[in-house]
């Protein structure tokens, strides 16, 4: 089963945990109203939203002179950076500097190029991970994702998909009713309990970022990792979902913040990588990195930045 969710689900009545319409109704698969028991091992009744470490790795990740080339182009270029378990960072930098590769080196889509010396990418102390392995570790929000989930499928099963790396619920996928208990806790910590059976393609982009993020905490990752997340939100929708991310940042959680607008970085994140043409441009303590000076070489046009309760913001 892929992220995308290209696999198509089959109709099925031998499973009770879920059932499906008729293919003229809708193609997406229903969860049932009662749940099958199951003998697998019970979730904790309370959100599980502080990090532990993984294998006793101080290091969340760790890149050292990693170059990834795509369609015979460079597009990250001997990048070595760490994050710490428990650490929030953002990084920053232009449309097309590299950002949403770096995440996806990360997350093992894009992979280093072989043969470069003392070259590592190391993720929780390892080298090596199976991706669905992997991404039960990484808890991922991205504006691709919000369209793939657009279309009529409950906002609960999107949330349920979280534990199989899908989108959606398919006819293999075994629902315990502790994992529904979950996906109904982390949604209510979101505060967005009352979405649960409304379809995604009705509800508002803010609402559906908020899904997007119980989906990515509902398998309680090491980390959240957040890539444009405040793109097509209204002032409103912003200002919730920034208290959202804070209220996960104070939980514990390591927050990786992508973007290119400084409004997005939150009080708590105290660091900032700045990444232009593929290469770490800037890195370190966010007071230190976010100057006019830093942020008009990065943008190549003179900037000017301001400070006001923790929050910053840009303008040329």
């Amino acid at each position: 089963m892929t992220e995308n969710g290209s696999e198509n689900p089959r109709k099925t009545s031998k499973n009770p945990a879920v059932s499906f319409r008729n293919p003229g109704e809708n193609p997406e698969p229903r969860l049932n109203a009662e749940p099958r028991l199951s003998a697998e091992p019970r979730l904790s009744a309370e959100p599980r939203l502080s990090a532990e470490p993984c294998l006793n790795a101080e290091l969340l990740l760790e890149l050292r002179n990693v170059t990834v080339v795509r369609g015979g182009k460079k597009i990250l270029d001997s990048v070595s950076l760490s994050v710490e378990l428990g650490e929030h960072v953002a990084i920053i930098g232009p449309n097309g500097s590299g950002k949403s590769s770096l995440i996806k080196t990360f997350t093992k889509e894009y992979h280093p190029l072989a043969g470069v010396e003392d070259t590592a990418l190391k993720i929780m102390g390892r080298n090596t991970w199976h991706v669905f392995e992997l991404r039960k570790m990484l808890g991922i929000v991205s504006g691709d994702l919000q369209q793939t989930c657009c279309r009529p499928i409950r906002v609960l099963e999107v949330v349920l998909s979280g534990f199989f790396s899908s989108i959606g619920i398919y006819y293999n996928h075994r629902v315990t009713p502790e994992m529904e208990a979950r996906a109904r806790e982390v949604l209510d910590f979101l505060g967005v309990a009352r979405l649960a059976d409304r379809l995604m393609s009705e509800i508002s982009t803010g609402e559906a970022r908020r899904v997007l993020i119980a989906r990515a905490l509902v398998h309680d990752p090491q980390v959240l990792i957040l890539d444009e997340p405040a793109n097509s939100l209204d002032l409103k929708a912003l200002h919730t979902f920034r208290e959202t991310v804070r209220k996960i940042a104070h939980s514990g959680k390591s927050i990786v913040l992508v973007t290119h607008d400084l409004q997005d970085v939150i009080p708590e994140i105290s660091r900032v990588i700045l990444i232009r043409d593929g290469q770490v441009f800037r890195d370190g303590k966010k007071e230190e990195i976010l100057t006019d000076s830093n942020l008009s070489e990065l943008f190549s046009l003179p900037v000017k930045v301001l400070e006001k309760e923790g929050y910053y913001q840009a303008w040329s």
